[in-house]
């Protein structure tokens, strides 16, 4: 992975997790070629893990196919709430959790 291609390493996303793509507004150029293009999606893995799913790719300089960064994207099942994770030198790390019930008990408000 290659820290001189990035504008920040792992910038934090809050909880957009991307299962596919690349975050262009962080790739500042290939640190190998110097050309700024558009990014590859290479090596592409999908499988589940102790009932995890986890994708990962990598992030390829179009022209040079120079590594900039290795995705990894998770989901699981906790309880009663949908798990997701992100984790990359290029899209960032970020978070979500999302209730798998009609109404999010935490988002209901108390009665008293």
């Amino acid at each position: 992975m290659c820290g001189g291609c990035v504008g920040t390493g792992y910038p934090e996303r809050g909880t957009t997790c991307l299962e596919g793509g690349s975050f262009l507004l962080n790739f500042v150029g290939c640190a190998q070629c110097g050309r700024r293009d558009f990014v590859l999606l290479g090596n592409r893995a999908a499988g589940l893990h102790g009932g995890d799913e986890i994708v990962t790719y990598d992030h390829l300089c179009k022209n040079c196919h120079h590594l900039i960064a290795r995705h990894e994207y998770t989901f699981s099942v906790v309880d009663d709430y949908q798990e997701y994770t992100m984790l990359c030198l290029l899209c960032g790390r970020a978070e979500d959790s999302i209730s798998i019930l009609p109404d999010d008990p935490r988002q209901m408000t108390p009665l008293f």
